[in-house]
């Protein structure tokens, strides 16, 4: 008899003891909240790189808009202050594309002339949105891409690459680069 007393008092004492409730609390939640945390910073990294070549691309487009003639040495500052845009992220592995492209009276895109930091210059004939073909115009191209590695999950997602472009009009005219007219 008295080895169940001692048994059921001991069942009891077990079931009562709180003092170890919030180590074993913290040992089963600890895990997911850190890997949410982790999570939540993979995310807005991503989110944030993202944005910033949103940005190149708009800076890439805006500056070369706005002129009527561009030198080599012209291209070159805007090439270095568009990719600047992408700090903190490392710039060598964003690829920007700069083109001015001509619609003729038939509203055929052609490309009168590109330029490339560690892309590929584009060339001939492409396909515009059909509302940007407007006939007899010329448009600026804005390519950009970034090979984008996250800082944690690199191991599950591998690196993912960005892109964007962004179309605009010249403000003043079709810029000339480098004596190429782009009419």
């Amino acid at each position: 008899m008295r080895h169940t007393a001692c048994k059921s008092g001991f069942l009891r004492r077990f079931v009562g003891d709180r003092r170890g409730v919030s180590a074993v609390e913290f040992a089963l939640v600890a895990p997911v909240m850190i890997g949410l945390y982790f999570g939540v910073v993979e995310v807005s990294d991503g989110v944030s790189a993202d944005r910033k070549l949103s940005l190149t691309t708009a800076t890439l487009a805006n500056l070369a808009s706005q002129v009527a003639t561009i030198s080599s040495s012209d291209m070159t500052n805007i090439l270095d202050a568009s990719s600047a845009v992408i700090a903190p992220y490392d710039q060598s592995k964003l690829k920007v594309t700069i083109s001015c492209i001509s619609i003729n009276a038939s509203r055929v895109a052609t490309v009168k002339w590109s330029v490339t930091r560690n892309g590929t210059a584009s060339s001939g004939a492409v396909t515009l949105p059909t509302a940007l073909a407007v006939a007899s115009t010329q448009i600026i191209l804005a390519e950009a891409s970034y090979s984008y590695t996250p800082i944690v999950g690199h191991n599950i997602t591998g690196t993912i690459n960005l892109s964007d472009k962004m179309y605009m009009s010249p403000r003043i005219t079709a810029p000339v680069y480098n004596g190429t007219a782009c009419t």
